[in-house]
């Protein structure tokens, strides 16, 4: 087995079950669990008609690349909701199977591990635990950028080291971020753009949550770069039905940018085998060009927001996010150690925030934070949210 595989790391829902091994919570309280980032609103009608609709498309082999149709509503949705020019659908997008897989294989096709030195992948910290693992078996080294609220959770660039820059071939950017919701500005991507021209080093944007939202749109790094007058360069998004459609069993995201690098990432994924269904494909496309059902999905999380954050304002260090469906919370003692007690004495479940981030440049920046996703029903989410207050008056 590859030695690469005694690198990686427990997943942080692994540890939550072990930090609540033994533990009895109330059973006067029915659970309500906080911590999963898995949307629970219902899939939208007109993409499981679509799927019964198209169920002959299981009787054929899809192509890699996609379909023409499905290619075309991407680069068209991308062009409407960036107000840029629209992406070349043959040459600068490519379907995938959700953004997880398609953030794991693409570090896969860019690392080049021939040189004298061993490369590095550079990722925000908290962070998607995907980057990290895709790093590592692909032969580089992870260098962890602390988000912290001093600097708006966005990575502090200027910490990163010259000697690390100078070996960097890729870099993750979560924006809306997992877990803070924190939303780059133009002024955060020229930043990256220009260390970018500079050391060659490719751009992978995780955008998974740009639709939840409450306000103006997050901006988006394809539009960064368009906007700052450098074309697709080394830039890459990848984004997903997920979160914005609710369906996260369906599978369908895609990745579009460089269409360089995306001309080579396509000729590893044909050799890798991961080519979508064309019954999901053909319900994609139909998702991608619809917005009704997006709109009501943000409507509903806004709810959830407006009636859940005053209500652990009151007891907790937590603001809304600029964007996503999370509250990154300051906990007023250990962040575990808060999420163990409210599991068992509460019967609520959240996220501790250490467990999403690495000690990294003397501290782990997740530290004394818990993750809340507010994706359980608006009656749970607030019933929760009162326990969580009565839970913190009783610390």
């Amino acid at each position: 087995m590859s030695p690469r595989l005694e690198l990686l790391q427990p997943y942080p829902f692994q540890k939550l079950r072990e930090l609540f091994a033994g533990l009895t919570p109330n059973p006067a309280l029915p659970h309500v669990n906080l911590s999963i980032g898995e949307p629970k609103h219902p899939a939208p009608q007109l993409v499981k008609d679509a799927l019964i609709a198209n169920l002959d498309g299981l009787s054929a082999y899809p192509a890699t690349a996609g379909s023409d149709a499905l290619r075309g509503a991407i680069a068209n949705w991308i062009g409407r909701r960036y107000g840029i020019p629209t992406p070349d659908a043959v040459r600068e997008v490519v379907p995938v199977n959700g953004s997880r897989e398609a953030l794991f294989a693409f570090a896969q096709a860019v690392i080049d591990t021939s040189g004298p030195v061993t490369p590095v992948v550079l990722s925000p910290n908290p962070f998607y635990q995907i980057y990290e693992g895709a790093a590592l078996l692909a032969g580089a080294e992870p260098y962890y950028v602390n988000c912290v609220g001093a600097n708006r959770f966005q990575p502090d660039w200027d910490a990163v080291p010259e000697d690390v820059w100078a070996r960097t071939q890729l870099v993750y950017v979560c924006s809306p971020g997992n877990p803070t919701g924190a939303v780059a500005s133009l002024e955060d991507w020229q930043k990256l753009f220009a260390l970018s021209d500079r050391h060659g080093f490719v751009i992978a944007s995780d955008e998974c949550y740009s639709e939840i939202y409450a306000g103006e749109p997050p901006l988006g790094g394809l539009e960064a770069s368009v906007k700052l007058g450098r074309g697709l360069h080394n830039i890459v998004m990848f984004s997903s039905l997920s979160k914005r459609s609710n369906v996260p069993g369906l599978r369908s995201g895609f990745v579009a940018g460089d269409a360089r690098v995306l001309e080579k990432f396509l000729l590893y994924r044909t050799y890798h085998g991961c080519a979508m269904s064309p019954t999901v494909q053909a319900a994609s496309a139909l998702a991608w060009g619809d917005e009704t059902h997006v709109e009501d999905n943000r409507r509903q999380y806004a709810a959830k927001f407006d009636a859940v954050t005053p209500i652990l304002a009151s007891v907790l260090d937590v603001t809304a996010p600029d964007a996503a469906f999370y509250l990154w919370a300051k906990t007023p003692i250990d962040d575990t150690e808060f999420a163990r007690r409210l599991y068992a004495e509460a019967h609520v479940t959240v996220l501790p925030g250490s467990y999403l981030a690495r000690a990294a440049h003397g501290v782990n920046p997740g530290s004394g934070y818990v993750r809340i996703a507010l994706v359980a029903p608006l009656a749970d989410c607030v019933e929760a949210a009162h326990r969580i207050a009565r839970f913190c008056q009783h610390l």
